[in-house]
């Protein structure tokens, strides 16, 4: 046994010096740059491209078998500009040659190509430089015998892969669009096949800087430490991905999953804590000026993910956003498909995220609230299913509790139902749609709120502290424009709001009437109340809407001693409102000790108008002076013409006066009878 491992060594010992001498004689003899032009013909014979190597070749044999070359360009395709399609400075392959000889094993030291250059392009026909190419695949295929399915491929060990200072562009002639990647460096640790199917490589790296997606230069980095496949099994494990963009680190554990047919991989993601104002100040992004200037300082998520056959899902969704934590699933779609959205949140403060409160920005919100566009474009682009939901969303002054939001959005049609809140003790329930899938976009609102704390209401919404009770409403309106101004001018539709149990502060409706009737009496004013204030049982008012005005005519109030009627007019462009009502008295009021009973008389009579007037969200409420005036006048001159033209203001059908003879009046009072009913029928 001995003799033959002594003999085994000998003749292993003759094979590597003659290995040595062989590798010394073809160094001596054999210049592989004499061979270029050859290589150049060959080339340009299998792609139709120019091949030119402008740099040295070298070669050496023994223990390696490497082969180095400068500087090599290869040419574009056929229509495209001079620029070379790929380009690199420097190129290393190292084999080892014994382990090949003796043992069909491949042993690659480190392969190395630096200054790697590629130009992709795109003509004007949208034709690419690099499709030519899969002719040439196609072609060579036809005369390559497939492996058997079962076959195993050999053993093999790459120390190491590097390509280093490479450049990436990529230009559109359709588009304009230019895309650079700079300094794009991938390595790899070893790489090794134990000939039964299982490949490993220890370590990837991958990173570069974009230029041309963004207005500034953009970082990318991704890494992974180790990476296994078994080409037999037809599976992968990738393990852990590191990715950097920016400031901003993300990791994926991917589960080993199966790449035959149509492979459907899944991994835990996270992406760590950071700061979007800062990463929107790297990206030379505008960041917005904010009430409170400490948020947008953190956003983070987690998630499972899967890739499936047509979209990509996300679970146990937990995304946080500065203090406010959403959990729950999304769903995109890998091509066209409808995205899914399912989130519940804790809180959040949206008044925080507003612009700061100021004389500058309220007049700057002022200048533009009226040329806000519907997003009409954003619209038509997704498709959207989902719900939101969220226990508190602080807007300011106003407090929503339980806010549910269901969307669906398909081919430029979004509807957001249903739509429910709880505020101010009621409720808002609400089905908007808009339509975008014509060039002018249309809203329509089916609205309801129900039992809400009108002074609280008020005076969250229009800062007004003159008015409480409870409100309940009923709005269908439907409008078409550009913006939300030319919509308001075109809204139509039927509108009903009813106040309950409330008090309208600031004005006292029985003062006023008092000061009305003792200007036409040319009496005294009344004193002034200390603390004026109109009560109320109920008031409301409904109406159909025409380009943004609402025509009611049963407005209705009733105080504790009188009903009000009457008509008017709301204009939601100008938001004002203008109605004329007519007031009857009921009874003497509980509060009213000083009236006097010629007072109560006169109000008891009379049918009082009163005149609603002014901005929407704080009208004046006032007895019409003028008609009551103008009423006066009349019942004025029609006692005038009754006394002066037929001697008297007596009704029509009085008996005569005493001591008359009957006779002689007879005639005479029938021709005033006569009269009194023509003038009374001309008056009334």
């Amino acid at each position: 046994m001995g003799r033959l491992l002594k003999i085994a060594g000998i003749v292993v010992g003759v094979v590597v010096a003659l290995l040595i001498v062989a590798a010394v004689i073809v160094s001596l003899l054999f210049d592989p740059n004499d061979y270029k032009d050859q290589i150049s013909t060959g080339v340009k014979d299998a792609t139709g491209r120019d091949f030119v190597i402008e740099g040295d070749i070298g070669l050496s044999l023994f223990p390696w078998v490497a082969i180095d070359i400068g500087r090599t360009t290869l040419g574009n395709a056929e229509g495209f500009d001079e620029t070379p399609f790929a380009s690199f400075e420097s190129a290393r392959l190292s084999v080892q040659l014994l382990p090949v000889l003796l043992r069909r094993e491949i042993i690659v030291s480190t392969s190395a190509l630096d200054g790697l250059n590629v130009n992709l392009q795109v003509a004007s026909d949208g034709t690419g430089n690099w499709e030519d190419f899969g002719e040439a695949s196609e072609a060579q295929s036809d005369l390559v015998e497939p492996e058997s399915a079962g076959g195993s491929s050999g053993e093999f060990d790459v120390n190491a892969i590097a390509v280093t200072n490479a450049r990436l562009s990529y230009a559109d002639a359709t588009t304009g669009d230019i895309i650079e990647i700079n300094d794009l460096n991938f390595t790899t640790g070893s790489i090794t096949s134990d000939g039964s199917g299982s490949i490993t490589i220890d370590g990837i790296d991958l990173g570069g800087v974009v230029n041309g997606v963004m207005d500034v230069p953009v970082t990318f980095g991704v890494a992974l430490p180790a990476v296994a496949a078994n080409t037999e099994a037809q599976t992968a494990d990738i393990g852990e991905i590191d990715i950097k963009f920016m400031s901003v680190d993300m990791q994926a554990d991917v589960e080993p999953f199966s790449y035959a047919g149509d492979p459907q991989p899944s991994a835990t993601l996270s992406i760590a804590a950071f700061s979007p104002k800062s990463l929107m100040q790297e990206l030379n992004l505008e960041v917005p000026e904010t009430a409170d200037p400490d948020v947008l300082e953190k956003f983070m998520i987690e998630a499972n993910a899967v890739v499936g056959a047509e979209s990509v899902a996300l679970s146990d969704v937990r995304m946080v956003i500065d203090d406010t934590t959403f959990t729950g699933r999304l769903s995109a779609p890998r091509g066209a498909g409808v995205y899914e959205v399912d989130l519940a949140g804790d809180s959040i403060d949206i008044a925080r995220y507003m612009a700061p409160a100021s004389e500058e920005a309220a007049a700057a919100e002022e200048a533009t609230s009226e040329t806000v566009e519907i997003p009409a474009e954003l619209i038509r682009a997704f498709d959207v299913t989902g719900n939101f939901s969220i226990d508190t969303v602080n807007l300011g002054n106003i407090l929503f509790e339980t806010v549910t939001l269901g969307v669906n959005s398909r081919d430029g049609q979004l509807r957001m139902h249903p739509i429910a809140a709880d505020f101010f003790d009621g409720g808002y329930r609400g089905d908007i749609r808009i339509d975008a899938s014509t060039d002018t976009p249309s809203i329509s609102v089916d609205e309801n709120i129900n039992d809400v704390n009108l002074a609280a209401a008020a005076k969250a919404v229009l800062d007004v502290d003159n008015i409480s009770g409870m409100i309940n409403g009923s709005f269908q309106l439907a409008g078409r424009g550009e913006d939300m101004n030319a919509i308001r001018r075109d809204i139509d539709g039927n509108l009903s709001i009813e106040l309950q149990d409330g008090a309208w502060e600031g004005t006292d409706v029985w003062y006023e009437l008092r000061k009305a009737r003792s200007l036409i009496k040319g009496e005294p004013e009344p004193e002034a109340p200390e603390n004026p204030r109109t009560r109320f049982s109920s008031m409301k008012a409904s109406g159909v809407v025409t380009n943004g005005v609402m025509q009611s005519d049963d407005f209705f109030a009733e105080l504790p001693f009188m009903q009000v009627t009457g008509r008017g007019s709301v204009n939601f462009p100008e938001a004002t409102v203008d109605y004329s009502v007519t007031g009857r008295f009921l009874e003497k009021p509980e509060f009213a000790t000083d009236v006097t009973p010629e007072e109560l008389d006169d109000f008891t009579k009379a049918v009082i108008p009163f005149r609603i007037t002014g901005p929407l969200a704080d009208p004046k409420i006032r007895p019409d002076v003028e008609a009551m005036l103008r009423g006066a006048a009349e019942d004025e001159a029609k006692k005038l013409i009754f006394d002066k033209l037929l001697g008297g203001d007596e009704e029509p059908g009085e008996e005569p006066a005493d001591g008359e003879p009957e006779e002689e009046k007879d005639v005479e009072d029938q021709l005033k009878d006569e009269a009194r009913r023509r003038l009374k029928d001309l008056f009334d």
